[in-house]
């Protein structure tokens, strides 16, 4: 396995009914949107950016990204990292929320490097006691299990399916650096706030 089998995902549906109605993903953060930036920070580092959402014609990103869509309708994260994983044509996937404007690139590779070095079935950051399943690499080896999962749950949990995997931590120390990396906006507030402070 290669640094070069790993497919960046990026989740980009979701229903945002805190945004009423508006794409997190396309929320403008400085000068670009929140899925501009993800693109420019991941895009040198895998061999495809497949993005997924059931509604592409939303975004406007580089024609070399490819689109895909949910199989399993309305089973949030899990669906989303389902739909990646049948698009991938690598051995892995390094998924990322939509709505995360600040990843570190640093980080990215660290963690690449360490998934490539102990070949674990997932690779999830840990910091502080908290995990976070959308900035972590799956192995899509996992394709059946997951499957099978989301059949049987109507409401299908990232974390729960954990245990059914082979998961390990990558452990990050909770410097300014790395916790501004792991924002996410929920909020629209959250979204004006981190506007003024990206330039």
């Amino acid at each position: 396995m290669k640094e070069e089998d790993i497919s960046g995902v990026i989740l980009a549906g979701g229903e945002n009914t805190r945004f009423k109605g508006i794409v997190k993903s396309n929320i403008v953060i400085g000068t670009s949107t929140i899925l501009e930036r993800t693109i420019e920070t991941i895009s040198s580092l895998f061999g495809e950016i497949i993005i997924v959402t059931n509604t592409p014609d939303e975004f406007n990103v580089s024609s070399s990204c490819r689109f895909t869509g949910d199989q399993y309708l309305k089973r949030g994260p899990l669906g989303g990292i389902h739909a990646g994983m049948k698009a991938s044509r690598g051995h892995s996937i390094f998924v990322f929320a939509g709505d995360m404007p600040f990843l570190d690139r640093s980080i990215i590779e660290k963690q690449i490097e360490e998934y490539l070095k102990h070949k674990p079935e997932i690779l999830v950051p840990e910091m502080k006691g908290l995990y976070e399943p959308l900035h972590s690499v799956y192995s899509n080896e996992l394709l059946g299990r997951l499957e099978d999962y989301l059949s049987e749950k109507s409401k299908p949990a990232v974390r729960d399916f954990f245990n059914h995997t082979n998961v390990s931590f990558f452990k990050l120390r909770a410097s300014g650096k790395n916790i501004k990396a792991f924002i996410n906006i929920n909020t629209l507030e959250e979204a004006s706030e981190a506007e003024i402070g990206a330039y």
